[in-house]
């Protein structure tokens, strides 16, 4: 191997001259090496990870240097490490140790790219994670930014046949638009092609020996084959470039035996016209290319339609908005202009620009775009509304509190995207299972070609013709990715955000759900019903705004109830929250603590007989020596329809069971008036912890419904785990799924689509088999011609989509017991 000479720093793959302050290195026998772009830095290390590190000690000369093309190309992925630009795109993880990116992906056609892409790029150090969204074409990154670059992800795609860019939701919907009328206009050169070569192919069939002359066999021939051609180059076109990428990857998709049907059939009667002797398979050609991608493209549209809703989610936040001004005057600005603190006018008719607090005014917000609930609910003066809500009746001045990016409704995409992340195990078996049917396919087909070579060689072409075409493991791989994405989409037009993938899965296998109590069972609106002096040291007044100012560093329910008794001259210091218990901070120079009895004294005194939630006022440095001021008595409403919800899970053989860290007589009234028998009280976020894995280590699954920050460590561990609409931001970001309705009925529908989607995905998986298993040997004895063949393989795939469609059409009904078999 030879090198350009001088003082030159060389890439070591390509030989091309390395840039100046290129980070781009591949690590090979103890040595770092350098590389001068991503794309060979992509290769380099697909070379090495995949074993042939050997390639690099033992060549004999430098690969092509890279064209101006993939110069500009690499130049362009070198681009996306520029920390300003990335901050259009790239955001932080939970964690900030990880940054994560959306990325608008080419080239995805079915669930074997998703697996392709998530397989190659999960294997590349310091990515954590990939998910790749079916609907949207979508991928998901999370990454360390310290062991990899985004330069890198970007550059791998591109080397596995996947082209991407940072998504942008104006351009994407242009691509998928694109995509839309490129694939309609390869069905319809397909279909009027099908058309004329069968009205060639009739004649041909039914005429005896004497019936047409030779000159007529070849001048349909030939026009057959005039028609034939722009179907392969054509229409087909992206089968051969799926199979070719499938091929370098050394992975075997369902488009490797498409093309070799398609192609061998195609040349073989090609041959045959050109020859003037054999047999010609123009009809089946056609045929089969027409019914391939007519199935694709069913699947592709009800895959958009499933997931339209979410998608529009980009179009909720209305692009400009009023900012009124510190003099009073207004100013209309883009909406991704505001910030948090800035003041915006909302006149009727249009729609909330951010998420934030009314400050004046009061009217109806149609919510239904963000909770599936069709009718306007009513917002007043304190109340806090969503970005994308339309306002119907009156002016608004709202305070903003997020905008943009931070505000909820672009918040949804994140999570919708994560929900691909992981797929359910169900899910995992069907991409395994299809991948090695086409390599099983191809053994057989081999053997078959064998087999009629010995029996009857002029059989063979359209024989094997029949088994690549009738095996096509298309059904078998929409099986299960149609029937999720037609969930999701059906969930979400009902107001359940699935975030993470396993959570239809663990829904429809679910023996328990536990329910929280406040913001959960409860409307989450506490009230402040009572006050209980305790000593000569306050009135009533001065303990409320004790109890208000610590209260102002709490996100629970019950700080809301305090809301109205805050004094601003009156401010905490040194405020401690403990999770479950209560809050102690200092105020006035003097120590105080307000929640649980245990948690204000050591030894609190018994609270009032009246029924409710009583929390405890104390002075004092510590627990011990603490003076009790007083107490405090709040109270929630059940949820309208929780007593039908309770009821409706129980009849579906579900055990309901009410975990709260409240006191056991407002706990125990609750349960009672929500017809739950089973139920602790005064738990704290340890003990439930313990209790859950109790549960589950006795055999149950268990399905978590919270809302707060002490619900986060319980709704991880919980086998499924769903956060109320009004949870906070952590426990959302850790939850399963989200309901964005305040109805607790969603989570019945949310049981029935999930139980229904689980039994159609079963359907389809043994519809699959079952077809597969029987077309096979069919096929391989030669009782099936090749049109056949492309009529009962479109069929299987059209019978799999419609089956798992639907759940588009699932009927459930309003709150009242039902079990939850069936929709």
């Amino acid at each position: 191997m030879t090198a350009p000479a001088g003082n030159t720093i060389c890439c070591y793959h390509c030989g091309a001259e390395v840039p100046q302050n290129a980070t781009w290195r591949i690590e090979l026998d103890g040595r770092s090496h350098p590389l001068c772009c991503p794309g060979c830095e992509a290769v380099a290390h697909a070379i090495v990870e995949g074993g042939l590190e050997s390639y690099y000690r033992f060549r004999t000369e430098l690969p092509e240097r890279p064209g101006d093309q993939d110069t500009q190309r690499a130049e362009t992925w070198a681009v996306f490490d520029d920390p300003e630009l990335q901050r259009e795109f790239v955001h932080p993880t939970g964690d900030d140790s990880h940054r994560q990116v959306t990325l608008a992906v080419d080239g995805i056609t079915c669930a074997a790219c998703a697996w392709l892409i998530e397989h190659r790029l999960n294997a590349i150090g310091g990515l954590e994670s990939s998910a790749v969204n079916l609907s949207h074409h979508r991928l998901h990154v999370v990454w360390d930014p310290d062991r990899l670059k985004l330069s890198r992800i970007l550059a791998e795609l591109a080397a596995i046949g996947y082209p991407s860019q940072p998504y942008e939701p104006d351009q994407a919907q242009q691509k998928l638009q694109h995509e839309e009328r490129q694939a309609i206009r390869r069905l319809i050169v397909a279909a009027v092609a099908m058309m004329q070569v069968m009205m060639f192919a009739i004649p041909l069939y039914v005429a005896g020996p004497d019936d047409m002359s030779e000159s007529f066999h070849t001048l349909f021939h030939w026009l057959s084959l005039a028609l034939a051609t722009p179907v392969v180059a054509f229409s087909a076109l992206p089968f051969f470039r799926n199979a070719l990428r499938d091929l370098r990857t050394r992975h075997l998709g369902m488009d490797v035996p498409v093309s070799l049907a398609i192609l061998g059939a195609y040349f073989a009667s090609a041959y045959a016209v050109l020859s003037g002797s054999g047999d010609v398979y123009f009809d089946s050609v056609t045929m089969f290319t027409f019914f391939l991608l007519f199935s694709r493209y069913i699947e592709m549209r009800a895959r958009r339609r499933n997931g339209h809703s979410g998608n529009a989610l980009f179009g909720v936040l209305p692009s400009s908005a009023v900012r009124l001004e510190t003099d009073s005057s207004e100013r209309v600005l883009p909406a991704n202009q505001l910030r948090p603190g800035d003041r915006v006018r909302v006149p009727p008719g249009h729609g909330v620009p951010a998420d934030g607090v009314i400050v004046s005014g009061h009217s109806s917000l149609d919510e239904s775009m963000l909770t599936g609930e069709p009718l306007p609910v009513a917002r007043e003066t304190g109340d806090a509304v969503t970005g994308g809500s339309i306002n119907v009746e009156s002016v608004l001045e709202i305070e903003v509190t997020r905008a943009g990016r931070d505000a909820r409704a672009a918040g949804i995409l994140e999570l919708t995207d994560r929900a691909f992340a992981s797929r359910p195990r169900i899910a995992e078996q069907a991409s395994r299972m299809a991948h090695h049917f086409v390599l099983r396919l191809l053994v057989v087909t081999l053997g078959v070609v064998i087999a009629w070579s010995i029996i009857d060689p002029s059989r063979v072409l359209w024989v094997t013709l029949s088994v690549l075409v009738v095996t096509c493991p298309c059904a078998l791989a929409l099986a299960t990715p149609t029937a999720l994405t037609a969930c999701h989409g059906q969930m979400r037009r009902r107001g359940v955000l699935v975030t993470r993938a396993h959570a239809i899965e663990g829904l429809s296998q679910a023996t328990r759900i536990v329910f929280d109590k406040t913001g959960t069972l409860t409307e989450g609106h506490m009230r402040l019903r009572e006050t209980q002096i305790l000593g000569d040291a306050l009135d009533v007044h001065q303990a409320g705004t004790l109890a208000a100012a610590l209260e102002a560093h709490s996100e629970h329910p019950i700080a809301r109830a305090f809301r109205d008794l805050r004094d601003p001259s009156l401010r905490a210091s040194n405020v401690s929250n403990h999770t479950g218990q209560g809050l102690e901070g200092d105020i006035n120079g003097q120590h105080y603590r307000l929640g649980r009895p245990g948690f204000a004294l050591a030894a609190p005194p018994s609270p009032p007989a009246s029924a409710g939630q009583w929390l405890l006022l104390s002075r004092g440095s510590s627990v011990e020596h603490a003076e009790p001021l007083a107490w405090f008595r709040l109270d929630d409403l059940l949820r309208e329809d929780a007593h039908d919800t309770v009821a409706a899970l129980r009849e579906a053989g579900l055990t309901v069971e009410l975990l709260s860290g409240d006191g056991r007589a407002a706990v125990e009234a609750l349960a009672g008036e929500a017809g739950i028998t089973t139920w602790t009280a005064e738990a704290t976020p340890e003990s439930k912890l313990t209790h859950i894995q109790a549960l589950q280590a006795a055999g149950e699954r268990v399905v978590m419904i919270g809302d707060g920050i002490n619900d986060v460590p319980v709704l991880a561990a919980a086998d499924v785990s769903i956060a109320m609409n009004g949870a906070t931001d952590l426990a959302r970001t850790r939850a399963d799924a989200v309901l964005m309705s305040p109805r607790l009925w969603r989570i019945v529908e949310a049981m029935t689509l999930a139980r229904l989607t689980r039994r159609l995905i079963l359907q389809n998986l043994s519809w699959a088999l079952c077809y597969n298993l029987c077309a096979l040997p069919l096929a391989a004895m030669g009782l099936v011609p090749p049109w056949a063949a492309a009529l009962g393989m479109s069929a299987s795939s059209l019978i799999v989509i419609g089956n798992a469609l639907r759940l588009s059409r699932a009927r459930l009904s309003t709150p009242s017991p039902m079990p939850l078999s069936a929709p």
